[in-house]
């Protein structure tokens, strides 16, 4: 198997090369159950992002890294963006989303009193990973609806040409492969 060797910080992960087109394969960053990429990666993002109140993150991969993000910020609290409707969400914010990695129509939703919580709010948008932009524009739709006042998007990796924007921050690149033929 074809792998990618990722340098974050202190620590490197070969990361497998898989498929996700005909035409496109992704080194696989898989953040979810590694807790020392979340506890090394989250100091030296803190480090890059400007004065927030809260940090917003969609379910789920960016969850603990979200959870130890505010930690290193001294924040009480931060938002999730679920991925459904759950029973306890009254009048929920809802909006869709198409990732790269999911290949099919999502939503996120936020709850009425998160959403109420953020408005007025000076707030991060943060991923693991951000490419094709698809899951923070619709994370970026969502908090807005909400009245939030979007001042950093962020993620540990930025993939593809999302390395390339100049309104993201992160802390290493991840390119992506053509597939040969």
């Amino acid at each position: 198997m074809k792998t990618y060797t990722l340098e974050v910080a202190s620590l490197t992960r070969e990361l497998p090369i898989i498929p996700i087109s005909d035409t496109l394969s992704i080194a696989s960053f898989v953040l979810l159950g590694d807790t020392e990429m979340v506890c090394v990666a989250a100091p030296e993002l803190a480090k890059k992002l400007p004065a927030v109140e809260v940090l917003i993150t969609a379910e789920a991969k960016g969850i603990p890294f979200v959870h130890e993000l505010a930690k290193h910020l001294d924040m009480p609290r931060y938002i999730v963006a679920r991925k459904s409707v759950k029973a306890y969400m009254e009048d929920p914010l809802i909006t869709k989303v198409n990732s790269i990695t999911t290949q099919k129509e999502q939503f996120l939703c936020l709850d009425r009193l998160d959403a109420e919580f953020i408005k007025g709010k000076r707030v991060a948008l943060i991923d693991d990973v951000i490419s094709s932009g698809e899951s923070l524009r619709a994370l970026a739709e969502l908090v807005e609806s909400a009245g939030a006042n979007i001042i950093a998007k962020a993620a540990i990796l930025a993939e593809g040409d999302a390395a390339d924007r100049e309104d993201i921050i992160f802390l290493e690149k991840l390119p992506l492969f053509p597939n040969e033929k």
